[in-house]
């Protein structure tokens, strides 16, 4: 029987702070093709925030049910691993459905983003616990979750390809962070991610790595003018500041207290990107 405690076990499930969060990308994605703002654009921008935010929903229940098929989860005793697919399912419809109000092209690249999180996700796929591949889905999946904001006001160009580049080597950055801090509970439930698989320190390593090139794409996209110039200076200042941190973080052996912060401070980092890039775009 369906009741208000089930119900709200349902939607524990979604993780609506890291929902919305993930908002952020899409939007910038908008933001960078709306030409006007407009009543009408302002309504359309509601109504594909109000699907992005089922897409995501359904990206994370899917992503706890597989955890839960896959033994990696306990049980949710209040709610069954088939209701909790079906679930799953039922937002994915949904998100679509609200995007077929907007245009064809943000159905198709939202279709992109959720097969991206099957794979991720599925335990008969299991790109979750296989080193490397894992990265995949999030590399592609960064590079199409801006696009599919950047398709509400605009047909994909070379632009909205550079900049999108931006965002997903970012996403794949921050998702070996995220590995490397959760090291010791994966460690116990036999996941095997990146820094199960090669060690906290190479992963963290690799996470730099990534991250410099996206520091080097933000300098790049500046540069030519693909954003507005002053990122490509940020990009360099922030870029130093980033690897002060991250030397910082291996002195103290990556302890997830120590990740966690450095976490928080190269997020703050992105956000004052994000806001210039709004600015340089809304206040010439």
């Amino acid at each position: 029987m369906n009741t208000p405690l089930h119900s709200r076990a349902l939607l524990r499930h979604i993780r609506f702070d890291e929902v919305f969060v993930l908002q952020g990308t899409p939007l910038m994605g908008a933001a960078f093709s709306i030409a006007t703002i407009s009543a009408a654009n302002i309504e359309t921008l509601a109504v594909f925030l109000i699907g992005s935010i089922l897409l995501v929903a359904h990206v994370f229940t899917l992503n706890d049910w597989a955890d839960i098929a896959h033994g990696l989860k306990a049980p949710d005793p209040l709610v069954s691993s088939l209701r909790l697919f079906w679930f799953s399912i039922f937002l994915l419809i949904a998100s679509l459905l609200v995007f077929a109000l907007i245009s064809s092209r943000v159905v198709v690249l939202g279709a992109i983003v959720a097969a991206l999180g099957f794979f991720y996700s599925h335990p008969k796929l299991n790109f979750k616990g296989t080193p490397i591949a894992s990265s995949f889905p999030h590399l592609v999946g960064g590079l199409f979750h801006f696009l599919l904001g950047y398709a509400v006001f605009s047909p994909i160009d070379s632009r909205g390809v550079m900049i999108a580049l931006f965002f997903a080597l970012t996403f794949t950055a921050g998702h070996l962070n995220h590995e490397v801090r959760d090291f010791d509970l994966d460690s116990q439930t036999n996941a095997r991610t990146n820094a199960v698989a090669f060690g906290k320190r190479p992963t963290f390593i690799a996470g730099f790595i990534v991250f410099t090139l996206a520091y080097l794409c933000l300098f790049l996209l500046g540069w030519f003018r693909f954003v507005p110039r002053p990122l490509a200076f940020l990009a360099l200042v922030f870029c130093a500041l980033h690897l002060y941190w991250s030397l910082r973080a291996l002195r103290r052996q990556l302890d997830p207290e120590v990740v966690d912060r450095f976490q928080n401070q190269y997020r703050t980092l992105y956000a004052v990107i994000g806001i210039a890039m709004l600015c340089g775009l809304f206040f010439k």
